[in-house]
C-alpha cells in the first residue's frame, strides 16, 4: 500500500494530457545555469576542471567520454542516500557530499552544461512500489508515486547520426555496449546500488524497447505510470508538477532521509 497523504495535489488526468502534449513537440535543451545548476559556483567549476583533468590523462576526448569520467567521479565523491529535496542546487550536493539520485544526476547535468553539452530532462512518474525493496518495513509510507526527471545529454555522433551530427542521448545510453542484463544482472532497486551506479553497468530502459521488452532485466516500463513529457530543465518540470512530496513533508523527512545511506537497512 502507498500513500497519498504526503504527496502534492498532481492530478493523473492533467499529468497525462500534458505530458501527451510535451511528446508531441521537440523541445530544445540548453547549456545555460538554472537556480538547480549552478554552473558559475566554484564547486562546480573545480569538480568540471577536475573532470577535464581525469578526462585527459585516461585519453577521454569526446563529450561522452568525458561525462563517463564525470559519472565515475561523483559515484566516489558524493555518498548516495534517500534526500527528498529535488530542487537543491548542485554546488550544496558537492558540498554536503552526499545526495539522492535525482541530486546526483543534477550535478552530472550541471558539468555536462559546464562543458557547453546541451542537457534536458525527461518527466517521469514512476509506481511508488517499485521503492518497496529498499523500505521493506515503511510501504505504508512510501509515496504512491515519485517524480523522477532523468536527463537526456546532446552528443555529438551518437548513435543513429553523422559524426557530424548530434542526438538526444539519456542518461541510462552514456555507458555504450551494455548488454540488456548487464554484468551481474539487472537493476533490482535494492541494495547499495542505486539507479545512478546502475546506469554504468546495467542497461536500464522505461519504455521497454524490443531488446529488452517484456521480462528482461533492464525493463523497468512496467514501473512508469505517465510519461510527463520533456523539459528544457528540471527547474521547469518541477516548477510545473512540484516535487514528489509536499513541502511539509520534505521538512519532516529531510533531516533523516538526507543522512540515510541507500541500502542500509529500513
Amino acid at each position: 500500500m502507498t500513500s497519498r497523504l504526503l504527496m502534492p495535489v498532481r492530478t493523473v488526468r492533467t499529468a497525462r494530457t500534458e505530458g501527451a502534449e510535451a511528446s508531441a513537440r521537440e523541445v530544445p535543451g540548453s547549456t545555460r545555469p538554472t537556480p538547480i545548476l549552478d554552473l558559475e559556483h566554484p564547486l562546480v567549476t573545480a569538480l568540471v576542471a577536475r573532470v577535464l583533468r581525469e578526462s585527459e590523462a585516461r585519453g577521454a576526448v569526446t563529450d561522452r567520454a568525458r561525462l563517463q569520467v564525470a559519472h565515475g567521479i561523483l559515484v566516489t565523491a558524493v555518498r548516495p542516500v534517500y534526500s527528498v529535496e529535488d530542487r537543491r542546487r548542485a554546488s550544496r550536493t558537492l558540498r554536503l557530499g552526499r545526495g539522492s539520485c535525482s541530486q546526483r544526476m543534477a550535478v552530472l547535468e550541471a558539468v555536462a552544461r559546464s562543458l557547453g553539452v546541451e542537457t534536458r530532462v525527461r518527466g517521469l512518474l514512476v509506481d511508488g512500489t517499485f521503492w518497496y525493496p529498499r523500505f521493506p518495513k515503511l510501504r505504508a509510507f512510501v509515496p504512491e508515486e515519485v517524480l523522477l526527471a532523468w536527463p537526456e545529454f546532446r552528443l555529438a555522433g551518437a548513435a543513429g547520426t553523422s559524426t557530424a551530427g548530434a542526438a538526444w542521448v539519456p542518461i541510462a545510453e552514456l555507458f555504450t555496449g551494455l548488454a540488456p542484463g548487464g554484468h551481474g544482472g539487472g537493476f533490482t532497486n535494492a541494495g547499495a546500488e542505486t539507479l545512478f551506479e546502475a546506469v554504468a553497468r546495467t542497461a536500464v530502459d522505461w519504455d521497454a524497447p524490443a531488446a529488452c521488452a517484456g521480462s528482461a532485466p533492464c525493463d523497468l516500463s512496467a514501473h512508469l505510470r505517465t510519461d510527463l513529457g520533456r523539459f528544457s530543465s528540471r527547474d521547469e518540470l518541477f516548477d510545473l508538477h512540484g516535487q514528489t512530496l509536499c513541502r511539509p513533508a520534505r521538512t519532516l523527512a529531510e533531516p533523516v532521509l538526507g543522512r540515510w545511506s541507500a541500502g542500509a537497512a529500513a
